[in-house]
């Protein structure tokens, strides 16, 4: 097979999605491997790693998805990409297509294959994939929710983990999977005063028994949403339906009973 890796044109995106030792273990199995020049370089990923691991670098993306079986990248495929896609190709990559019906319709129409990573799931129904892009989103939330707390930054000043004689901020935390679970894990970390709501008890047992009494669960229904919104300085959104628009829980309604600043 012919497997190809395009540089990945998404603003602020500079991963890559395939790997010099990922194409050696394809390349070792027989397969051809085209990389467009400069697709690892943003993660420090040369074209010379990937001639070393037996890839050929080609120049344009053209040349990637004109010759490629099949086509392993990170994000969804650009504007300028799709036309370039074909019947009969594979595509695999985050696709994310619940919020993009127009990119699903091209999708469809052009008779490509798709794998999308934020969907495969193992024998227990975890997603091995986005799992990973989760916990790193956890644990940035509370980091650039301390940011954007600072006064200079627009926020109310309060510092998440308060110091001697002035209490912490309060964290809410909404959902207790793996970007809540995450997200929980630093907010106490910097020693702030944590809320984690989910919908079901078996994950809200797992932080109890984990954290012992060093944070507050709650079964989340409207009522208790809204109540402890209205209470928080800092709100991380962290629920997840696989393979579907997220649910829209905080509304308008709830940020203007928010406190200035949070």
């Amino acid at each position: 097979m012919i497997v190809g890796c395009p540089k990945e044109t998404k603003n602020h995106e500079y991963r890559v999605g395939l790997t010099p030792a990922g194409a050696r273990a394809l390349t070792t199995a027989g397969h051809e491997v085209l990389v467009e020049t400069g697709a690892g370089a943003r993660v420090g990923f040369p074209d010379a790693e990937y001639l070393a691991a037996g890839a050929s670098i080609v120049t344009t993306p053209t040349e990637v998805y004109g010759r490629a079986e099949l086509v392993i990248k990170v994000k969804e495929p650009q504007p300028p990409e799709l036309p370039l896609l074909r019947a009969g190709q594979i595509l695999y990559c985050y696709l994310h297509l619940a919020p993009a019906p127009d990119l699903l319709r091209h999708l469809l129409d052009s008779g490509v294959s798709c794998v999308a990573f934020e969907t495969i799931a193992d024998a227990r129904g975890n997603l091995p994939l986005l799992a990973p892009m989760s916990r790193i989103a956890g644990r940035l939330a509370p980091q650039m929710g301390a940011w954007a707390l600072q006064m200079a930054n627009g926020g109310s000043g309060v510092l998440l983990g308060g110091v001697p004689g002035v209490p912490p901020a309060r964290v809410l935390v909404i959902g207790a999977g793996s970007v809540g679970t995450e997200a929980t894990r630093i907010s106490v970390g910097m020693g702030a005063d944590v809320t984690v709501l989910d919908i079901g008890t078996p994950r809200l047992e797992a932080l109890d028994a984990l954290y012992r009494g060093r944070i507050r669960t709650a079964v989340s229904d409207p009522d208790c949403l809204a109540r402890e919104i209205e209470a928080a300085d800092l709100v991380v959104g962290a629920a997840l339906v696989p393979g579907r628009l997220s649910p829209r829980l905080v509304t308008r309604a709830h940020l203007r009973r928010m406190r200035p600043g949070s």
